[in-house]
């Protein structure tokens, strides 16, 4: 049978290890029941944190074509729990509408000779492989910039609207994200990917909006099996809301999206100098962290209840689909411009492994920024723990079986 989505100890963040100067304090293989359990198919989920009723959902950033395909692809499938956020992102819709217009009108020159400020940096890997530690820790070094989250929030008028939220509705966000303990804001470092869905793209996160449906847009997790054109949209739609970006950061762009994973080819043919960081995590805690970052997410933000039926399924089969692409096109990209680094080894050794990353895809001198990540490895984030995740053996051989390459390839069993 599948392994059941099953995280014990949901009072500690699933990202951070805890952090020592030089190596970490306890094993980096995640803890494993070393005796058979009753495999659970519903296992009673671990609490997550608080998500207020009036702060914005996802899809209060799309204007009205977006939304309406949105609602359309799930066959106006809505909860009757969630019609007042289905009212309340209609209206939003048409106020984003007039906004987006002010920017095109204010910044229409800037727009017209926006550049990318040097090759973007691509962080990619699993959902709760690390990827969110390390595009935090890349973005701590100020020659970078990234897209924020209000900026993925709001793609289309964010130019003419980020200083007013910035400075005036940061009330409006929690101070963690539902999913752990990673703090949230408008400023933030955030995936691109939410951008892309919010400017009405076919995006794998439409799923969020109608859980019940599980697999929607697989095929937009390699870009293999569409038609030239909408591959030629959807990039077109990813350089231009990176080009507005650079308008407003004016630095290099470090850009994290795990669904980027299964694109690498894609995005090294259109941008043909960037640079891809790879991170991986064991399996055993990949799988059952992931399932908790899903349930999150349908709690909080979809327009329809779920029982989180075939859950697992979905993890399972969008790994390997990423995985798939990103070993067949990875080949194509030059070995300085790629690497591939462990969840394990960036919370052991952060300074070592940024150091790594630096100097192998020749970012930057590291030395300027060095200090500050130590800095941050023995004092903000020693105090947190990963999260003990648990497998009984059918379940953890389910995973070994279906997950073979990539713990072969990584080094995981």
């Amino acid at each position: 049978m599948p392994p059941s989505c099953v995280t014990l100890s949901p009072s500690v963040p699933p990202n951070f290890g805890t952090l020592a100067t030089s190596r970490m304090e306890s094993s980096s293989k995640p803890e494993v029941s070393p005796t058979p359990s009753a495999p659970s198919a519903n296992p009673k989920p671990a609490k997550l944190n608080s998500y207020p009723f009036y702060s914005p959902r996802f899809w209060h950033g799309m204007r009205p074509a977006a939304w309406w395909r949105l609602l359309r692809s799930g066959n106006f499938e809505i909860s009757p729990s969630r019609v007042p956020m289905v009212i309340s992102v209609s209206l939003t819709t048409f106020i984003n509408t007039l906004l987006t217009c002010l920017q095109n009108v204010l910044f229409a020159r800037r727009l017209r000779e926006a550049e990318l400020h040097g090759p973007p940096v691509f962080i990619v890997g699993h959902w709760r492989s690390g990827t969110t530690l390390l595009h935090e820790l890349m973005v701590r070094d100020e020659r970078f910039s990234s897209p924020s989250t209000f900026q993925c929030f709001a793609p289309s008028h964010f130019l003419v609207t980020q200083w007013f939220f910035r400075k005036f509705a940061s009330w409006l966000l929690p101070g963690k994200r539902p999913m752990d303990n990673m703090d949230a804001g408008w400023d933030r470092p955030q995936e691109d990917e939410f951008a892309l869905m919010n400017l009405g793209v076919p995006s794998p996160y439409r799923r969020i909006a109608f859980p019940r449906q599980q697999q929607v847009d697989m095929e937009y997790l390699d870009l293999n099996d569409i038609t030239e054109e909408e591959r030629e949209n959807w990039m077109s739609t990813l350089r231009s809301f990176l080009l507005r970006v650079s308008v407003s950061t004016n630095r290099p762009l470090v850009i994290k999206s795990p669904t980027h994973t299964g694109r690498i080819g894609h995005l090294a043919r259109a941008f043909p100098q960037a640079k891809f960081v790879h991170i991986t995590r064991d399996p055993r805690a990949l799988f059952p962290s992931t399932c908790r970052l899903w349930r999150s997410l349908d709690e909080v933000q979809s327009l329809q209840t779920s029982k989180e039926e075939g859950l697992d399924e979905y993890v399972l089969t969008c790994l390997t689909k990423m995985y798939d692409s990103f070993h067949a096109d990875r080949q194509e990209i030059d070995e300085h411009h790629i690497i591939d680094i462990r969840y394990e080894d960036l919370i052991a050794e952060p300074v070592g492994t940024l150091r790594k990353i630096y100097e192998s895809l020749r970012l930057s001198d590291f030395d300027t920024v060095s200090e500050d990540i130590q800095d941050w490895a023995e004092n903000e984030h020693r105090q947190y723990k990963t999260n003990t995740h648990q497998l009984d053996p059918e379940q953890e051989k389910h995973l070994l079986d279906r997950w073979s390459d990539y713990f072969d390839r990584y080094g995981y069993r």
